[in-house]
């Protein structure tokens, strides 16, 4: 079996280099054995009902040679031609990558629906400017998550993606801990801030701050599963999220405490009920004696995946707070409000970005001249989906559909929904181009674009708030995010210009002198009638230098 050559990262280090000194294995080497979860098994044999074809397929724990093998034998007895072999085997790939894209969708849809209900809950429940309070919370959230993947999860998912449980481990015992100490940081500046508000927002930033650690802390053990494959602990690990929650939100709604604090506090009471169950699921335990060493060994990687991360989720935060101040909280509101409406697509578009990073990066390693391709296709096939949900909202929101699920918010919130799934599809389209560079470990290039399309969001979105409010905020932004998704795929092509893993060195197109199939004149003038042609194409050729 052959084993790609390591990938090399900006700083121009080997992924493994740091692991194999400790470890003996370095990333990229292992075979893919994984011992067999009998636990785990029954649970993805009863959901396969749920999932269709997705969820069927070769298990991720079998060796991947099994789906290779050299010879193989029909049940008549003739023997398989090795064209047959070949495609047995992209066909085992296939289902194997549906399976684990299957059980993205899942666990995202679980994820999401924690979140997709406590937002609908309190739209229905508070006021305008509670719920705007409520929805600041949860930016600042989305600011802190984004921060820990940066410098906990984002690494792993790079340099330890499909490794065998062994190196698995040891890495996962630094980057949970890493995400723990990064969510008790983000806890007391929460409480800090807390303490300079008033009224319903500093009563959501309170709630927020005394469960920010186990928010992050679940956030990473979601990750961690998916590094190795296995994204059925993945989905019970979001599925006890949403168990946790629902004694709390019967609770409030009997004894009619229906305030955000109380939405906040359980919402993040029930991701602390998930944290504590990861371990168990992990066998592996958070050691905060691991964290320096953790983000010292990554540090080409993890200080600029959490600039990256945080200009991502700073400049919707900052986009929050400056709609809040120029057109007031109920904007805010109303912006948050279409955001839920897009929610149900959001389960498939966060789903499958949790396994595009992997699944690239297995593509750079088995046929990297097919990294293009599969970045283009993730990135068109989400937008058009996108888009396609957004229609499906403009047409049934005013026939009830709006009333029933928002209460009386839907109607300002269906101005901004049309700015909203154009937004929403450029950023789909950015993902195709973000998982290409995250594969390549192309650090440098994926923050230099991020920072410069985060810089052109804030901007646009403040200058339409003060010319048309809310619509005029999300205008803008959805403008700023086709820009940037330009940026994007400008410095994808680059990178893979740039690679050593990519062949010739080609970018999203291939240039007319390089690939493989360029003919010499030597083989040309070897067949009859074709001299002439031979030596003008040996005249127009230049000499190499």
């Amino acid at each position: 079996m052959t084993t790609a050559a390591p990938r090399r990262d900006d700083a121009g280090t080997h992924d493994g280099d740091r692991e194999q000194r400790d470890t003996g294995v370095a990333a990229g080497q292992s075979d893919g054995y994984q011992p067999v979860n009998l636990a785990d098994d029954t649970l993805e044999l009863a959901t396969s009902f749920i999932l269709g074809p997705a969820a069927i397929g070769g298990h991720q724990d079998r060796p991947a040679n099994q789906f290779a093998p050299d010879r193989a034998v029909a049940a008549s007895g003739t023997e398989v031609t090795q064209a047959d072999t070949r495609s047995a085997h992209a066909a085992g790939l296939l289902r194997r990558g549906l399976h684990r894209l299957g059980w993205g969708v899942a666990d995202q849809a679980v994820s999401s629906l924690s979140n997709a209900a406590i937002s609908i809950l309190a739209a229905r429940s508070l006021l305008a400017t509670d719920y705007g309070a409520f929805s600041l919370a949860y930016v600042t959230y989305a600011f802190a998550l984004n921060a820990s993947r940066g410098l906990a999860t984002d690494p792993l998912m790079v340099r330890f993606s499909a490794t065998d449980r062994a190196v698995w481990r040891r890495a996962v015992s630094g980057s949970s801990a890493t995400a723990l100490v990064v969510g008790l940081a983000a806890g007391i500046c929460v409480l800090g801030a807390s303490v300079l508000m008033t009224g319903s927002a500093r009563m959501a930033f309170l709630a927020l701050g005394l469960t920010m650690p186990g928010l992050l802390l679940q956030d990473s053990w979601r990750y961690s599963f998916f590094a190795l494959g296995r994204g059925s602990q993945a989905f019970v690990c979001d599925a006890v999220w949403v168990v946790a929650m629902l004694p709390g939100l019967l609770v409030i709604r009997a004894t009619h405490h229906e305030t955000v604090f109380w939405f906040v506090l359980i919402w993040g009471l029930g991701a602390c009920v998930a944290a504590a169950v990861g371990p168990v699921q992990a066998w592996v335990v958070p050691r905060l004696s691991m964290v320096q060493r953790w983000v010292s060994r990554n540090r080409d990687l993890g200080p600029r995946y959490l600039a990256e991360n945080s200009a991502n989720s700073g400049s919707s935060q900052v986009r929050s707070y400056g709609v809040g101040l120029i057109a007031g909280l109920a904007s805010v509101g109303y912006i948050q409000a279409a955001n839920t409406l897009m929610g149900p697509f959001m389960v498939i578009f966060m789903g499958i970005s949790l396994v595009t990073v992997p699944e690239a990066a297995r593509v750079l390693r088995r046929a990297p001249r097919r990294l293009p391709l599969f970045c283009l296709l993730i990135g068109c096939g989400l937008a058009l989906a996108a888009t396609a949900w957004g229609v499906v909202l403009l047409v049934i929101l005013p026939r009830g559909f709006g009333n029933w699920l928002l209460g009386p918010i839907w109607r300002p919130a269906y101005p901004v929904l049309v700015a909203t799934m154009i937004g929403v599809a450029g950023a789909c389209f950015v993902a195709g181009a973000s998982a290409g560079l995250r594969a390549m470990g192309a650090s440098r290039r994926s923050l230099r674009a991020q920072v410069i399309a985060s810089l052109a969001y804030v901007a646009a979105a403040l200058v339409g708030a003060s010319l048309d409010g809310a619509v005029g905020a999300v205008r803008g932004s959805a403008l700023a995010v086709w820009v940037g998704a330009l940026l994007w795929w400008w410095q994808l092509h680059l990178a893979l210009r740039e690679s050593d893993s990519v062949p010739e060195g080609q970018g999203l197109w291939a240039s007319q002198s390089a690939g493989r199939h360029r003919i010499s004149p030597e083989l040309l003038s070897q067949k009859p009638g074709n001299q002439a042609t031979a030596a003008a194409i040996k005249r127009l050729t230049p000499p190499p230098s």
